[in-house]
């Protein structure tokens, strides 16, 4: 706790009700966190008063607060505006940052007989030839990749002619994308045109490059080199293909940003796809720490990326709500020149451009964990279609099995990160009651697995029963969920539980609440996932129930005099079930292994004894 707190919050309770932009600072005067605020007094009072509501970012930031200072503006538009000028002078620790590493790009063509292309970020000082500079690393890479592709060209680290035959073609040659100079039998005059033909087309004018091929084919014809003429046959329909390739979308706008966020715990990724002329021209994305609430860390990446940004697209396409809409697209405005919009699609192109979008943004994120974008994904459509505060990243699932109300087990499924985490998988025999009470049952079990959790807590332990889930989810309806509530209200945890319902043909339907039930079949991805989730547990519980029945079926057997549990395995194996051991005749039990004529006797008494 900040020792200055009391003293923070008198300060702050005396400043104006007027919009400003405020500056928090450390015991050694190095701002640590900009802020804007309609009201100042309101918004920077709720620092200093109860932490309970505050994320654990914010918490820290304030722990470290030992004074600030606050700039009173005219309006709410001149706050952004301030804000972000001070955000980028200062860079302040609890802010979101992004660092400026958009540098120029360039083509690089080596000074050599066999000359080479690549893409390159920055000059060197040597006889190579630069072309450009151009401001999209992602144009350029993937040019250059697709030139050397389409044109057979080397990227290889071999060098000519110094290494002609001295190795085999690389695989690149067997799926004809290189043209194999290694092996000495490519002519320079021809090696040469390639490279020519490859700096036409990154020129950017495929039109002209098309029809130079389609002039050079036709000669190469009329003068019976057909072998020629089918390389570059197949020259024009590579570059015809990446032509098409280009034509990504009719978005009818000239230029358009999509942006979109994942997050996952305190680490957040933003993507933006550039589009111009219809044509994607450039990707980025930022990994971001210390992440506590999706609409906070959209506004404020929008802020900062723009910041650095010199070209401002007309419209901008979001996943989600920001923070006050109307002057952040005044400011963009203002940067630009030109009117600019910000939009959230719900459908058509744009929408499907956002959802593109987010699939990055996850993979971005995933890649950092070992899981993949769409597992993220999946996990964040369920968060949203529930309404979760976040991303249900370990789910736990529960269902009952019995027979005929004997036998009653639970089994416990976990899904981390989308995946099941067998090692969690637990089993429970009911105890409270006998006979067939399934509500009562799932009540039983959930006290009984926060009692567990209660007391790995007390003993350190944060792995199994120590770790809280994310979220519950009951193999069952209404019922089965209204029983479990009680018990983690009563725990005193702050756990979402739903139930999965099936329809007539036991079919994953619905997933339902207390309140009523939600559709999943429309969200495709959430629908197959909590299908696997249902399915699983069921599976998990129905077979603890069959091993319990067998067990107890086969402890049966061991009452009987001359057989133990060795000939109990030996005639469980011999017969499959406990009807065809009754059923069975002296001679025929005799037939399993190990059986005595005495020990068939007893066996068959056994189930014959009323006879």
């Amino acid at each position: 706790m900040n020792p200055k707190m009391k003293e923070l919050r008198s300060k702050a309770m005396a400043l104006p009700l007027q919009p400003g932009v405020y500056i928090m600072k450390n015991k050694h005067g190095d701002i640590i966190y900009i802020g804007k605020a309609k009201k100042l007094k309101n918004r920077v009072s709720q620092y200093f008063g109860s932490q309970n509501n505050h994320t654990e970012k914010v918490r820290r930031m304030v722990d470290n607060v030992d004074d600030f200072e606050y700039i009173i503006t005219d309006s709410e538009f001149e706050c952004l505006i301030l804000e972000c000028s001070l955000i980028k002078q200062h860079t302040p620790k609890y802010n979101i940052l992004l660092k400026d590493d958009k540098g120029y790009s360039y083509i690089r063509v080596t000074n050599e007989e066999w000359r080479r292309l690549s893409y390159v970020l920055q000059k060197a000082d040597d006889d190579a030839r630069y072309i450009g500079p151009y401001k999209s690393s992602y144009y350029v890479k993937s040019s250059v990749e697709e030139a050397n592709k389409i044109f057979g060209l080397p990227t290889c680290n071999r060098r000519f002619p110094e290494d002609f035959g001295r190795y085999r073609p690389c695989l690149n040659f067997h799926i004809k994308q290189c043209c194999a100079p290694c092996t000495g039998k490519v002519k320079l005059r021809d090696y040469n045109e390639r490279v020519e033909s490859a700096l036409e087309f990154l020129s950017g004018d495929s039109a002209k490059t098309v029809r130079e091929l389609q002039e050079r084919m036709t000669a190469a014809a009329e003068a019976l080199d057909f072998e020629r003429a089918a390389r570059y046959r197949d020259q024009i329909a590579a570059v015809k293909k990446m032509r098409d390739k280009q034509k990504v979308v009719d978005i009818n706008v000239d230029e358009l940003d999509v942006i979109a966020i994942a997050r996952q715990g305190s680490k957040g990724s933003a993507t933006v796809l550039r589009f111009s002329d219809s044509r994607l021209y450039d990707t980025e994305n930022f990994i971001i720490d210390d992440i506590d609430d999706d609409v906070d860390f959209r506004s404020q990446f929008i802020l900062r990326y723009y910041t650095l940004r010199s070209e401002i697209p007309s419209h901008i396409a979001l996943d989600g709500d920001i923070e006050d809409i109307d002057n952040t697209e005044l400011w963009l405005s203002d940067k630009k020149g030109k009117r600019v919009y910000i939009n959230i699609p719900q459908r058509g192109v744009q929408k499907n451009l956002v959802d593109m979008c987010s699939k990055n943004a996850f993979e971005a994120l995933g890649q950092l964990n070992g899981v993949t974008g769409r597992q993220l994904s999946v996990l964040d459509e369920l968060k949203n279609l529930l309404g979760l505060e976040k991303l249900p990243e370990y789910i736990e699932s529960y269902d009952i099995s019995n027979l005929a109300g004997s036998d009653n087990v639970a089994g416990m499924v976990v899904f981390e990160n989308a995946r099941p985490l067998k090692s969690a998988y637990r089993k429970f025999k009911i105890k409270s009651f006998s006979g067939q009470d399934d509500y009562g049952s799932m009540a039983e079990v959930l006290t009984r697995r926060l009692n567990e959790y209660k007391k790995a807590r007390e003993n350190g332990t944060e792995s199994g029963f120590g770790r809280l889930p994310d979220l519950i989810l009951l193999d069952g309806g209404k019922g089965q969920v209204n029983a479990v509530l009680p018990v983690v209200a009563e725990s005193g945890l702050d756990i979402p539980v739903f139930g999965m319902v099936k329809d007539d043909r036991h079919r994953t339907r619905a997933i339902v609440s207390d309140t009523g039930e939600i559709a999943i079949r429309p969200n495709r991805a959430v629908f197959t996932f909590v299908t696997n989730i249902q399915d699983e547990v069921h599976r998990y519980s129905i077979g603890f129930n069959r091993q319990q029945r067998k067990r107890v079926l086969g402890s049966s057997l061991e009452e009987i005099p001359g057989i133990g549990r060795k000939r109990t395995k030996e005639l469980m194996r011999f017969f499959r079930t406990i009807k065809n051991i009754s059923g069975a005749s002296i001679e025929e039990l005799e037939q399993a292994p190990g059986m005595t004529h005495p020990a068939a006797v007893n066996v068959y008494n056994y189930f014959h004894e009323s006879e």
